[in-house]
């Protein structure tokens, strides 16, 4: 699948000029081109690290667990490298439902057959969940220990003892420190993972940065919407379905085409369809607001965006209407 319409690639994998394609491109060296799958437990970063990697934000970021659902690839080409990276799922180990059975299922199957696997925890942090993620991890895929939210830890010093038994679970590639909101940080860890692609023709074309659809974006973009302006107050089972998906060229030169967008945001129970409404409805018109505004900048089209709410009770542990919802 092409990525979407007219979204803009990175501005330093534009062109060769970019600090980082200046650094890495050598005109005489093979390309190379490779899978890197990033996993982790619920709320470490993963997301916010793919979305600094490709450059544009292609996956949906919030404080809630379990925001992430999809296997999303995000593509980002520097010099004679192209980087294929694979965001997934937060591995559940809380729950059982059928909804978290098919985001571990697309968890096991993102590392079965990459070239490398980034697996991303907090600094000087590691948990029950952490070490359920580890085991998933076979010995003949190289990979690499990112600790992330570097910006959190006070004390640089005390990593070392941490790193040292971190290096003791497992036979790490390589251990990078980092804030996935430094691009200094981001442009080195680049550097690194290119060392560990192999040799072999790009995948895609250099501009494209995502092989999900406008159509996915716009789902994922409502339901980041909905999670950012609920809080902890809705639970994650909560979803969105685009009902309808319609586009429309440009009436005149110089207009941008338009996008025609129907969705429902399915809940689980009356009191939280009230929630998502808001008081007059202010808050469902607040979420589609800032959903219908951030695709319009990322798919460059004038967007109408419709909301509806319903309330399908139970389906989280409903096999069927999970798989109807777009779930694996």
């Amino acid at each position: 699948m092409n990525a979407p319409k007219n979204i803009a690639p990175p501005v330093d994998a534009a062109s060769s000029t970019g600090p980082l394609a200046s650094e890495i491109e050598n005109t005489e060296q093979p390309s190379r081109c490779g899978l890197v799958a990033i996993v982790g437990k619920p709320n470490v970063g993963k997301s916010t690290l793919l979305n600094a990697l490709v450059g544009q934000k292609i996956s949906i970021v919030s404080r809630k667990a379990q925001t992430t659902r999809h296997r999303i690839t995000g593509m980002r080409t520097e010099g004679a490298v192209q980087y294929v990276f694979v965001d997934t799922p937060g591995f559940q180990t809380l729950h059982g439902n059928a909804l978290n059975k098919s985001l571990n299922k697309t968890v096991v199957g993102a590392v079965a057959d990459v070239d490398l696997i980034l697996f991303v925890v907090e600094a000087g942090s590691f948990t029950g969940a952490d070490e359920k993620v580890l085991s998933l991890l076979g010995k003949d895929i190289p990979v690499m220990l990112i600790a992330n939210k570097l910006d959190n830890v006070k004390q640089r010093a005390e990593l070392a003892p941490w790193l040292k038994g971190m290096q003791a679970k497992y036979p790490f590639v390589e251990f990078v420190p980092l804030s996935a909101k430094n691009p200094k940080d981001v442009l080195h860890l680049l550097q690194v993972c290119g060392r560990y692609l192999p040799e072999q023709d790009f995948w895609y074309d250099p501009e494209e940065l995502t092989d999900r659809s406008e159509k996915f974006l716009a789902s994922e973009l409502v339901r980041e919407k909905l999670f950012r302006l609920t809080g902890d107050e809705l639970p994650y089972t909560s979803t969105v379905v685009i009902e309808q998906f319609a586009e429309e060229p440009p009436q005149r030169k110089g207009q941008k085409r338009l996008l025609r967008i129907a969705a429902t945001i399915i809940v689980e129970r009356d009191g939280h369809k009230a929630m998502v409404i808001g008081d007059k409805g202010e808050r469902i018109k607040r979420i589609g607001m800032e959903a219908r505004q951030e695709l319009e900048t990322l798919a460059d089209a004038k967007v109408f965006l419709e909301l509806w709410v319903k309330v399908r009770s139970g389906w989280a542990d409903d096999e069927a209407r999970v798989r109807s919802f777009g779930y694996e």
